[in-house]
């Protein structure tokens, strides 16, 4: 994982520069540079507007009690656009342009689902894995106390 990384980091931007070096080299280096502005500015707008119907999709799911899986995943293909957006090349616009139409990121993380990954989310309190089965239906009510408390007070 870590040497694929290093890779990617040693190698994107290679491939940016050249490409900025050779489009520079036909249109001219303001041009290149505005350009490259442009396609963040549009981008931006561009995800904007995939964003907000994303959300209403994901809302209208949990509206009729279903899980919005794929928009939350589209939501992650998104943030994922937004930064290739906003960095600055083509190489990385032309991914982020791909991420943000509708049909290809909808196939890409029904494609990513088949495959079988599974994809896990750890945080402070959230974890997606449960080690409880889901034949055990008995709830157990209490009450937490953290005796942390009193010896910051």
């Amino acid at each position: 994982m870590f040497r694929s990384l290093l890779i990617l980091f040693l190698l994107v931007p290679l491939i940016e520069i050249y490409f900025l070096i050779q489009v520079g080299s036909v249109i001219g280096a303001a041009w290149t540079v505005f350009l490259v502005v442009a396609t963040a500015v549009i981008g931006a707008g561009l995800l904007r507007w995939q964003g907000l119907s994303t959300f209403q999709r994901a809302q209208h799911s949990l509206a009729q009690g279903e899980l919005p899986a794929i928009a939350m995943l589209e939501g992650v293909a998104l943030l994922l656009s937004g930064a290739m957006l906003l960095t600055p090349g083509f190489f990385t616009d032309t991914i982020g342009f791909i991420l943000l139409v509708p049909t290809f990121r909808q196939a890409l993380i029904k494609h990513l689902l088949a495959s079988g990954r599974q994809f896990t989310f750890h945080g402070q309190t959230m974890h997606t894995q449960s080690h409880q089965s889901h034949r055990d239906s008995s709830i157990i009510e209490g009450e937490l106390v953290d005796k942390d408390d009193d010896r910051l007070r």
